[in-house]
């Protein structure tokens, strides 16, 4: 995996977590199946080193290096994500989806015109993407879950789960 202009190998027993919204690459050249964690978390929860390594593999029933981290703003599913799934499953060999969106979520707060506007208003350019903005939490899981299954560059469907992390109590909650 290269994040950047720093390469990280991959070490057996050990998880690899990156922004997806740096430059970046990554390869499975070894024989082992990869499982794909697709996880926003834009918003720090707490401990989040903790949730991540160790509390939320582990009830998940993953082991450390058993999967990808794929992060943005409100978990919603767009074309970059598609693409880094794409790569995951098609060069890295995962065969696994887990989408995780969670309660108090800043994209619960704004409506994509209103976001819009506030960009155009502030740059005099209004964006040519969508913020993806959502006002059902629920809702935009199963639409997430629903893109990913549908997309034609994503061969392995069979296995896509939606789930809620509840932030208030640490409950972890399948809907899709």
């Amino acid at each position: 995996l290269s994040v950047g202009d720093v390469v990280v190998p991959y070490r057996d027993g050990e998880g690899v977590l990156f922004d997806d919204t740096a430059p970046h690459a990554a390869w499975n050249r070894g024989p082992a199946d990869r499982v794909t964690l697709f996880l926003e978390v834009v918003r720090p929860l707490p401990q989040p080193a903790a949730v991540l390594n160790q509390g939320l593999q582990k009830v998940l029933g993953l082991e450390e290096g058993d999967g990808h981290v794929i992060r943005n703003a409100g978990g919603v599913v767009t074309d970059d994500e598609i693409r880094s799934l794409a790569i995951s499953q098609r060069l890295l060999g995962t065969e696994e989806i887990i989408l995780i969106h969670h309660t108090d979520c800043g994209m619960l707060t704004f409506t994509d015109e209103e976001f819009s506007q506030q960009l155009a208003d502030d740059t005099g350019e209004a964006p040519e993407w969508e913020a993806r903005s959502f006002s059902d939490l629920e809702a935009d899981v199963r639409d997430s879950v629903r893109r990913i299954e549908e997309s034609p560059y994503i061969p392995k469907t069979d296995r896509v789960r939606g789930f809620i992390y509840e932030v208030e109590t640490g409950r972890l909650r399948e809907v899709a």
